[in-house]
């Protein structure tokens, strides 16, 4: 089935060390284009992204944007300067025995010493964050995937209504035209028998009418064109019920129907046939307005 270029996708996941949040939004393009924003210590997750999303994204203006939150205290060690805080416990039991103070230190005088304690911020492994943002990425593209499938049946139902409408304008068409041949008949007949009567004569050229008639009905013949038409509507039923991406094959598609009914029209000068043609193009140009938007 015909899927949108029109997404969106939201994953949200809390792990032990991290919380990560990927949003994926698109919308139509005639080619994959990746944008990405991510937080700057974490760059190198944009070509990943950009690769990983193609696999399941053929076509379509694809932004994408990943948030990491490190959990408090997961993200840092913490450092004690050994030699420093012996120096201070040595000078100040020093300084106790000098001064005849009572020697009460403990650990907990240690915090007040800051300067002996230093604050080291750890080092993320590329290839774990990559594949902790990968899972959520997965889970954000499929529910991305799962809203254009959505979208795309809903331009698969207004299309299949639209494609029987000019099919039917198309059967009227075949039924038409032999209409317009026998009509052009009857008035040829009757414009050359009147002239004759003026002139007092009635000896009409039957051959000749019918001469000027069958170059009349090669002149309008649309037969070719509807058959035409009817092979394009065939193709385009069968590409809209494909998986594949196809867009670009329907605008051809769509081009194609547009010439055949266009020809149609500057052959048939028959004022029903017209009104008709004026209605299908009417419809084709409403499918194409909705297939810019199918992947």
């Amino acid at each position: 089935m015909i899927k949108s270029m029109t997404g969106f996708g939201r994953e949200h996941i809390v792990g032990e060390k991290r919380e990560i949040i990927v949003e994926i939004r698109s919308v139509n393009h005639r080619y994959y284009e990746f944008t990405s924003r991510t937080p700057r210590a974490y760059g190198y997750l944009d070509e990943k992204l950009k690769t990983f999303l193609k696999s399941g994204i053929s076509r379509g203006k694809v932004e994408a944007s990943v948030s990491i939150y490190n959990l408090e205290g997961t993200d840092a060690e913490i450092e004690l300067n050994l030699p420093v805080a012996k120096g201070y416990v040595d000078a100040l039991r020093g300084s106790a025995d000098e001064l005849g103070l009572k020697d009460d230190l403990a650990l907990t005088s240690l915090l007040r010493m800051s300067d002996i304690f230093t604050v080291v911020k750890k080092t993320d492994d590329e290839e774990v964050i990559w594949n902790e943002v990968k899972g959520a990425a997965q889970a954000a593209l499929d529910r991305f995937v799962e809203m254009r499938i959505v979208e795309g049946q809903k331009m698969y139902d207004d299309i299949s209504s639209r494609l029987d409408t000019i099919e039917q304008a198309v059967t009227f068409i075949e039924k038409q035209a032999p209409e317009s041949v026998k009509a052009y008949h009857d008035r040829l007949y009757t414009k050359i028998k009147e002239s004759l009567e003026s002139l007092g004569r009635n000896d009409i050229d039957e051959q000749r009418i019918v001469t000027e008639v069958a170059v009349f009905a090669d002149k309008v013949a649309v037969d070719e064109e509807t058959v035409r038409l009817r092979s394009h509507i065939a193709q385009f039923r069968e590409l809209i019920k494909s998986d594949e991406p196809v867009g670009r094959k329907l605008d051809f598609l769509v081009q194609e129907m547009n010439r055949e009914i266009n020809t149609t029209g500057s052959k048939c000068n028959d004022i029903d046939i017209t009104r008709t043609v004026v209605e299908v193009k009417s419809e084709i140009e409403k499918i194409r307005e909705q297939i810019q938007n199918i992947e």
